[in-house]
């Protein structure tokens, strides 16, 4: 058997802690100790249990050595929940951990619950793995680049995003998909790509709507909005695109000139969102700005309850954005 290394990158250190709650990335850690060992010893015995499974005295019991010499892997889940007696016995674990072949790993959401497991397994230097919950657009499209990264993929940022609006927030859909897309598709993946795999849900984005309408291709934008309302897009994730929409083109627009790079720094853009709004901004003029926000002001209301008709709210606002688009040009 491979001896173990001496370092905390090392997915056979004693103890791991995968701290936080993305589901994804938590089984992601997991999965990754579990593969060393079973690198190391095909042998492997992985024993994984819930927090209420682990019993008092049970551990001092699956971390001893075995008598066919064979590595361990021991995953508790949820270690947050663990009862005080069963605690305790960890901790007493973490200040002697077994030296060879046993892999102890923690999987614990991270919160005030069970702060004083977390922070015993800390100071005593177990191996951590952040898995923070993806919240921000931001972050999921960081993850979606690394995920290409991972697989030695090469795709646009326009791919990118177009894929973050097609799949939304759940990661383990946006690995999917990326997985897909690089087992299907040669080459560089751009965002025609990911519009033939992805069209419906694509079509179906709050961000295809608020694109088409600051465009000002009204008759687009309103194929778009019924289309999303038909497949159960929250009325609300409209308006906030919309709303998300026309502010960055009066951003941009009030905006001194400057490279992309440093408009982005300044507006808090990525740099090839630079490059797509001012190509939208065209027939936009002040006015048309304030014009549109006021009416994604009003649709926001009718959509929260202050109208009677949500769906015609939503369509006033769209035409009135789009109409705002061409108003240079009127």
């Amino acid at each position: 058997m491979a001896t173990r290394k001496n370092t905390t990158d090392d997915p056979l250190a004693p103890v791991t802690l995968a701290v936080g709650q993305e589901e994804l990335l938590l089984d992601r850690a997991v999965q990754q100790v579990v593969a060393a060992a079973r690198a190391a010893d095909a042998d492997t015995d992985v024993r994984d249990l819930a927090a209420d499974q682990l019993q008092p005295g049970m551990l001092a019991e699956l971390t001893s050595p075995s008598l066919f010499a064979e590595r361990k892997v021991l995953i508790v889940r949820n270690a947050h929940d663990l009862s005080a007696e069963s605690v305790k016995d960890v901790k007493t674990y973490l200040g002697a951990p077994a030296e060879e072949d046993i892999t102890l790993v923690l999987v614990h959401a991270g919160g005030a619950k069970g702060k004083g497991l977390l922070d015993a397994a800390r100071k005593a230097g177990a191996r951590e793995v952040a898995c923070p919950k993806t919240t921000k657009p931001a972050e999921r499209l960081t993850f979606v680049r690394g995920e290409f990264r991972a697989l030695g993929r090469s795709a646009t940022p326009e791919a990118c995003q177009a894929l973050v609006d097609a799949i939304g927030s759940d990661l383990r859909e946006l690995a999917s998909a990326v997985s897909q897309l690089t087992a299907d598709v040669e080459g560089t993946i751009d965002e025609a790509v990911v519009g033939r795999y992805y069209t419906g849900r694509a079509e179906a984005s709050s961000f295809n709507v608020a694109d088409r309408a600051v465009e000002g291709r009204a008759a687009e934008a309103l194929e778009a909005l019924r289309w999303s309302l038909a497949t159960g897009v929250a009325p609300v994730l409209i308006t906030s695109a919309l709303a998300q929409g026309v502010r960055a083109i009066g951003k941009l627009s009030s905006a001194r000139g400057g490279r992309p790079a440093d408009l982005a720094r300044e507006l808090g853009m990525p740099p090839w969102k630079i490059d797509r709004v001012r190509q939208q901004m065209r027939g936009w003029t002040p006015d048309g700005v304030a014009v549109a926000l006021r009416a994604i002001a009003e649709a926001d209301a009718g959509v929260k309850g202050g109208g009677d008709d949500p769906e015609y709210a939503l369509e006033k606002a769209v035409v009135t954005i789009a109409r705002a688009a061409r108003s240079r040009r009127g």
